[in-house]
């Protein structure tokens, strides 16, 4: 029974207190107080509070501590693993067959150009236009805008794309203003070969505001024309040249789908018409067709839209088009 007594005694707050040399009348104030409060019930008003703030307390710590980490990996450098790189050389072209064959009776390159493209792609028109005013014969490989399953063979998944025979395989070429820059120079001076003219246009990796990754080739509007002008042209018409190049990738480009794609109506009926410029039903089966149509519409309205929040001055473009340069005010 004393034994009983005495671990009893030992356990009492009090008892456990007192070991610490404080005085009586401050062990039972302290605890009738800790009594009293364990006492009091918190109301359901309260704690839904107490919760919400402990709740904004903890998502703004734990968003606080991700923005830093962002930003502290935004300034790490990057080992830019891809600075340089001019274009991949396959070892065989892929096995699909072509849309359709370019025939020119002026081609004196023979490099069996193959270009993978979409049929409306403001960027592919430009390289086919360029083709087709130098005369080059090339195959179209027409690319499903949604499932891009005939893009299955490239790390690089944007059109256009154009492939041209070199010893050793098929030169890969991306960006369609690289792909003029580059034919150009190789026009000016064939025996060097269209590999070699390409190396002008390697491309570096940096990282934009948000620590994203990106890949540019920074001077993909010049040409490379050496110590010797090309015969009819002077410095300032090449420097002219660029200018209105830059123009239409930076500018002109950026005035389309705004303007294509202004309602739903209209941007249906832009993708019905590239059915039938691209002779889709001929490529496509019924179903890729329809997904593409209606997929593809509905995504470039929203791209239109958001460029319209981008640009400020996007009103009335049809008339602005027609009377450049103009310049696009950017938010």
């Amino acid at each position: 029974m004393s034994l009983s007594i005495k671990i009893r005694s030992l356990v009492r707050p009090g008892a456990l207190l007192s070991n610490f040399g404080l005085p009586n009348s401050a062990i039972q104030g302290a605890w009738s107080q800790s009594r009293h409060f364990s006492a009091v019930r918190m109301s359901p008003r309260k704690k839904f509070w107490l919760v919400a703030l402990i709740g904004v307390t903890g998502g703004a710590a734990a968003g606080g501590t991700y923005t830093f980490y962002q930003m502290k990996q935004a300034r790490i450098p990057i080992m830019n693993a891809g600075t340089g790189t001019v274009g991949t050389i396959l070892l065989d072209k892929p096995d699909i067959a072509p849309s359709r064959r370019i025939v020119s009776k002026t081609d004196k390159y023979d490099l069996q150009l193959v270009l993978f493209q979409y049929q409306t792609c403001p960027f592919c028109c430009k390289v086919r236009a360029f083709l087709d005013y130098h005369g080059f014969s090339y195959d179209v490989i027409e690319v499903n805008p949604v499932m891009r399953q005939q893009m299955r063979w490239s790390t690089y998944k944007k059109v256009p794309i154009l492939l041209a025979k070199v010893d050793g395989g098929y030169q890969q070429m991306n960006d369609s203003s690289v792909i003029i820059s580059a034919l150009t120079s190789y026009m000016h001076n064939p025996s060097e070969g269209l590999t070699a003219a390409l190396k002008y246009y390697p491309s570096i990796e940096f990282k934009d505001d948000e620590g994203n990754v990106k890949s540019e080739v920074m001077n993909r509007h010049f040409l490379m024309f050496g110590e010797s002008m090309p015969k009819g042209k002077t410095k300032e018409s090449i420097n002219e040249e660029r200018k209105w190049r830059k123009w239409a990738d930076e500018v002109l480009v950026h005035t389309l789908s705004p303007n294509v794609y202004r309602t739903k109506d209209e941007a249906l009926q832009a993708f019905n018409w590239f059915s039938e410029v691209g002779d889709w039903e001929k490529h496509f089966s019924k179903w890729e067709r329809l997904v593409v149509i209606y997929v593809g519409a509905m995504a470039m309205l929203m791209i239109g839209k958001r460029l319209k929040k981008r640009f400020k001055n996007l009103s009335d473009l049809f008339s602005q088009i027609f009377s450049p340069p103009f310049t696009l005010e950017i938010t």
